[in-house]
């Protein structure tokens, strides 16, 4: 068995919180709390991690990540 250190993403809004994981295109999930959260994205993510490993496919893990703002007008 291997450990994963991947990046994830976690907003919050009027619903509750949204979370993804932005090396897994496709891994999200949601909660009421940060805390519910933050569990459901660990089992998506592990789901995920099985998934492709089932299927032989490659899993890099990022080295490298950051979060920035941008400003635009409309």
């Amino acid at each position: 068995m291997k450990n994963y250190t991947l990046p994830i993403i976690i907003e919050r809004d009027a619903e509750g919180f949204y979370v993804s994981c932005p090396p897994l295109q496709g891994c999200y999930s949601q909660g009421d709390t940060y805390d519910e959260a933050l569990s459901n994205i660990k089992d998506a993510i592990r789901l995920h991690l099985e998934d492709r490993l089932a299927g032989h496919d490659e899993i890099a893990e990022p080295k490298s990540f950051s979060l920035s703002t941008v400003e635009v007008s409309v």
